[in-house]
């Protein structure tokens, strides 16, 4: 045998192995379900970032409105300027959401064997769901931080790189972590509370509807209304977030952030954004989950 020959081999036979675990099962799953959710929902991200900056950032004379922003992106960015950060929300999204499915899984499998339960409770969920978010943010907030700049229109970068390189020469380290507590405070309770609810809402429905022809339908149900309520909740903790990443000379703390979004905006201010994004959030994980449901079924891991 050729060393190329074993080498096949040896590659052949690692591969065997990789993809029959679980946990790379589930991040495969979870990385599938991302992209298609990320590439279609991506004009709502877009949307939500520029109803959260300033006024001067949307443009002189412009309304702050949802219809009046799509209609002047359109004017002068074209359709495609909607799909504005893409290339940042899928380097983000699709590991991202993989490694928040697969550590789901561990953390799932573990909890199960040390309690001895057959299955979690709601507020297990939760709590799960709360510790995958917190893991898959903190390694990606670099990443987060460019996808908002790119989506905002403040910033020219010409390509990720050229952002990254930008953000360490101006802000060192910290420019690539800048914003991110309120983003665990917004990404954590949002997956914990969307889980719970989640989860709640299945062992409420007759257990037919997650079976068959309506599965799909049921799923898809149970991720809206779960989804509904956690971007209500999270929603000022993520326009804070938007403030700190673009903006890190004027907002250097959340303290900082907070006062000045009331007393320019007042309660209402903690809120701009939420329309775009709550159908965002909520038909993204509901899709996201519901291919999820569907790929885990496909592949053996159910």
């Amino acid at each position: 045998m050729t060393d190329f020959e074993h080498l096949e081999k040896d590659l052949t036979s690692s591969w065997d192995r990789l993809s029959g675990n679980p946990v790379f099962k589930s991040f495969l799953a979870g990385s599938i379900s991302g992209t298609c959710s990320t590439v279609i929902f991506q004009p709502l991200d877009l949307l939500k970032t520029r109803l959260q900056i300033s006024l001067t950032a949307i443009g002189p004379g412009q309304s702050a409105g949802l219809v009046p922003l799509v209609t002047n992106i359109v004017q002068h960015e074209q359709l495609f300027g909607l799909w504005k950060g893409m290339t940042p929300s899928l380097v983000r999204c699709v590991p991202g959401i993989g490694l928040y499915f697969s550590s789901l899984h561990t953390l799932k499998s573990y909890w199960i064997k040390h309690t001895g339960k057959t299955s979690v409770e709601p507020y297990e969920a939760g709590l799960i769901g709360v510790a995958a978010r917190s893991i898959s943010g903190v390694i990606l907030i670099p990443v987060t931080i460019l996808k908002t700049r790119f989506e905002s229109g403040v910033y020219r970068y010409k390509s990720m790189t050229e952002a990254f390189q930008m953000i360490y020469k101006v802000e060192g380290p910290r420019g690539l972590c800048r914003g991110l507590i309120p983003t665990l405070f917004r990404d954590a309770p949002f997956s914990g509370l969307y889980l719970m609810f989640y989860t709640r809402t299945k062992q409420a429905i007759p257990s037919a509807w997650l079976e068959g022809s309506v599965s799909s339908v049921s799923h898809f149900s149970c991720g809206v209304l779960a989804g509904i309520l956690a971007s209500f909740v999270t929603q000022p903790a993520d326009v804070i977030k938007t403030k700190m990443q673009l903006y890190p000379n004027e907002f250097k703390t959340i303290t900082s952030a907070l006062i000045y979004i009331h007393q320019k905006h007042g309660i209402e201010g903690y809120f701009k954004g939420l329309v775009p994004r709550m159908l965002r959030r909520t038909l993204m994980a509901a899709m996201a989950w519901t291919i999820y449901e569907k790929i885990t079924l496909a592949i053996g891991l159910k």
